[in-house]
């Protein structure tokens, strides 16, 4: 029988649509940049790659589960996203194999520190203070999905006023091609969730706002900054 020091922590899961069942998550990746408006937006182009970073799974906030307004900021900023939830993975996968590996799909936001991200920037330091803090990445509920991935309409709105409003067919990357791009830096595997970029727009909140965000056919999410 197996022990341990002290209590290992629980499983971060997230619910799956129509199913008693939860996902359980392993890790999240995100990829940065992968809009050309929001990539311009931030001062890059369109020509670079776009990039990953990460974020621990207890960063997941499910519905109704408010994210309190982080420590250390004042300026405290939404992306909202379209969200890859792996039922199988492995390395080095063929962009024609990739969304064979796709259990479903949601509706998440990469909360962001941006004052602390470009703070980190400007000294050439790692971003984890302004992306990868403790509910960072609310997140809807999976809905199962077979097929092409999503390509309608992304948006979220802050106490009803649109911010940011784009279309999934507008990504640089396809999600295959991240699936495929993200299996050659790590072996992907069940459980794993990729937050596949934001359009332009991203903005700043402050406690009590509400913020609802949509994509066509995937689900809604809605929290309050707490």
């Amino acid at each position: 029988m197996i022990s341990y020091i002290f209590p290992p922590p629980a499983q971060t899961a997230v619910p799956i649509e129509n199913s008693d069942a939860l996902f359980p998550v392993r890790r999240i990746l995100c990829v940065g940049r992968n809009y050309a408006a929001h990539r311009a937006e931030m001062g890059g182009d369109d020509r670079e790659p776009p990039f990953f970073f990460s974020k621990p799974a207890d960063a997941i906030r499910n519905q109704g589960d408010n994210p309190a307004y982080p420590t250390v900021t004042k300026n405290l900023h939404h992306e909202i996203e379209l969200v890859v939830a792996l039922k199988s993975g492995g390395a080095n996968i063929p962009v024609s194999e990739a969304l064979d590996h796709v259990l479903g799909y949601a509706v998440g936001v990469d909360l962001t520190r941006r004052d602390l991200q470009n703070s980190a920037k400007d000294k050439g330091h790692p971003w984890d203070a302004g992306k990868a803090f403790d509910g960072s990445a609310p997140i809807s509920a999976i809905r199962p999905w077979t097929g092409s991935p999503p390509q309608g309409r992304i948006a979220i709105a802050v106490n009803s006023q649109v911010k940011q409003a784009s279309t999934i067919d507008n990504m640089i990357w396809s999600v295959a091609e991240v699936i495929a791009e993200a299996s050659k830096l790590w072996t992907l595997a069940p459980g794993d969730l990729i937050y596949t970029g934001t359009p332009e727009g991203v903005g700043p909140l402050v406690k009590g706002d509400k913020v609802e965000g949509e994509i066509d056919g995937v689900g809604t999410l809605t929290f309050t900054v707490a």
